[in-house]
Formats: structure tokens, sequence, C-alpha cells
């Protein structure tokens, strides 16, 4: 291997070690020349991605994922039918990171079979990509039976499958998204397919597996659960967002509460009025915010209260939704500053 530039020291040293017998000393040489992030020192990479080593051609190819040329690109996609599993998942993995559209086409045929692991980094590129044609990998995955559904491998495939599905907006995947979201045995899943579902805004049974999710014995679901069906702008929705006001976990009122300000709901006034007198200050925000969103009048005694609350935040949140409600009341002004 020839670098440029020899006369810097540095270059020199790297050099040398690239022409080291030692898989170990190359492999370092490689890092070095990724630290230094310099596309004139493509074709070093590309060559050291047929090196003999597995662990040097890896560390080639993620090394390559911040140059941005149709060298690199053309070097990785030559490395996803590398022999070695961690070195074609590397690849995919830098491919990811440069988001060229043009490395689709190699990407696509990797997404059906192999590795678990390969599968799941050429899934994420794709996403990246947000190719229509990765969908149909992506929803089989879906619907493949794995003998070890909460091995490590197996759950970032299912996650990045769902990830394609969701950036595609793809409606075919919805039943499947939906039986995850509420029958995943991985928390993270079912987390991340409710995530998923939020660009149903029309679909009654997204909204159902998503007010299932709301009960959810994992937090972390219901929390994402009380957002998407937030975003889904269903009406119909309401009515389980306001049970999820008395979750036991913060995050999850909070999340239910900016989503019943999105949706505008009159009747979740009274208890959104309750939780402007919660202990959580964050919540006290939301819960204000909420209510501006929504415009009752009825809210405004609490909302004066409120715009003078030991917590900035929370009174400027309540400043703001005074003046949705009714500009006519004007600015309550902030004993913090002068009031």
């Amino acid at each position: 291997m020839n670098i440029t530039n020899l006369d810097d020291p540095e270059l020199q040293a790297i050099a040398e070690r690239l022409r080291s017998a030692d898989a170990t000393v190359r492999r370092i040489a490689v890092l070095s020349l990724g630290d230094l992030a310099d596309e004139a020192h493509t074709p070093l990479l590309v060559a050291a991605l047929r090196d003999d080593a597995p662990a040097v051609r890896a560390a080639a190819a993620l090394a390559l994922e911040t140059m941005e040329n149709q060298t690199a690109i053309e070097g990785l996609a030559v490395a996803l039918d590398d022999p070695d599993a961690q070195v074609r998942e590397a690849a995919a993995h830098s491919l990811a990171e440069l988001k060229d559209p043009a490395s689709a086409a190699w990407l696509l045929p990797h997404a059906g079979a192999g590795p678990a692991q390969v599968r799941a980094a050429v899934l994420r590129a794709l996403r990246e990509l947000r190719v229509p044609a990765s969908a149909g990998p992506a929803l089989a995955v879906l619907h493949e039976a794995h003998a070890a559904p909460d091995a490590t491998d197996a759950i970032a495939l299912r996650r990045e499958a769902i990830g394609v599905l969701g950036y595609l907006k793809h409606a075919p995947a919805l039943p499947a998204l939906a039986g995850l979201a509420v029958s995943d045995p991985v928390d993270e899943v079912r987390r991340v397919a409710v995530g998923a579902l939020a660009f149903a805004s029309t679909d009654a049974g997204a909204r159902s597996a998503l007010e299932t999710a709301l009960r959810d014995a994992s937090w972390q679901v219901r929390e994402e659960a009380a957002t998407a069906l937030g975003k889904l702008q269903q009406p119909a929705a309401a009515a389980a967002l306001r049970a999820a006001l008395d979750d036991p976990y913060w995050q999850v009122r909070l999340r239910a509460a900016r989503s019943l300000g999105r949706l505008r709901n009159t009747e979740s006034v009274a208890p959104l009025l309750a939780a402007l007198d919660h202990g959580i200050s964050n919540l006290r925000k939301e819960a204000a915010l909420a209510l501006g969103e929504i415009g009752d009048a009825a809210a405004l005694p609490a909302l004066e209260r409120a715009a003078h609350d030991p917590d900035p935040e929370v009174r400027k949140s309540a400043r703001l939704a005074i003046a949705q409600i009714g500009p006519e009341h004007g600015p309550v002004r902030d004993p913090a500053h002068g009031a």
C-alpha cells in the first residue's frame, strides 16, 4: 500500500504498520487512517477490504463511513459479499451512514437472507434510503418464526424491519405492526412497533392496538403509545388517553396530556386541571400547554394560578395558554421579573 504525502511523520508510521505481518498492527493502521478522515486515503481503505484478516477488513469497512465518494461506495458494495458476517455487517453500517441512493441496488439482495445481524444492518441502511422495494423483505421479517425471539440479533432484526415499514408508512404492514405492538415478547420491540403505528391516522385497528398498549406492563411502551395516539389525530382515542392521566408513571401522564392537547378534547379539561397540581413540574408544564391547545375558558382561573408556579417553565407555559384561550386577558406578569 502506498500512502500519499509521506513527508508527514504520522503517515510514515501508518504506512509502516500497514506492511506489518501482524494483523493486529495492520488493523490499528486502518483505524488510524479512518481517524484522519481524508478522502485521499479511500483507495487504501478499499484495498484493506481485501486483507487476509477479517478484523482488518471489518475495520476498513467501518472507516469508510466518512468517505463520501464512489470508490468507497463500490468497495463497500463488494464487501457485502464478504465471507465474514462481521465484515458484511460493517459494510452495511457504513452504507447506511453514507446514504447514497445508488447503494440500494446492492443492499436489497442481502435484506432477505443471511445472519440476522447482517440483515438488520442492511435494513437500517435501506431505512435511511427510504427505498420502497425494502418494504417486502422488511414485512417478511415480521412474519418469520424466530427460534430465540429474545436473542439480541433477532431483536435487532425485528426492530430494523419495523423502522423500514414505519419510515415508508407501509399500510399493508399495519396488521403485523399492530400484532407486534401488543404481543411481542420483548419490550423494546413492542415500543418500536407502537411508534411505527403513528402514521396510521385513519386505521381503527392501529388505534385499538395503541389503546391496548396503553395498558402494557412496560411504562416505556405505554409512554410511546400515549405519544402515538396523539399523532393519529383520532378523537375516539381521547377516552383512553384520559385514563392514562392516572398512570403510575408521570412520563406516561405527560405524553397523554400532550396528546390530549393535540386532540383538543374538551372533556379532558378537568383531569388536565388536576395535573396542574402534580408534584412533577414537567407534567404541570404539559398540562398547561394542553389546556391552551384545548382553549376552554373554564381553565383560566387555574392557569392564572399556574402563572405564579415556582417553576419558570410552568409559569411560561401557563402564560402562553392564557394568551391562546383569550388574548383579552393579557399576559400574566411573572413575580420573578418584578410582578
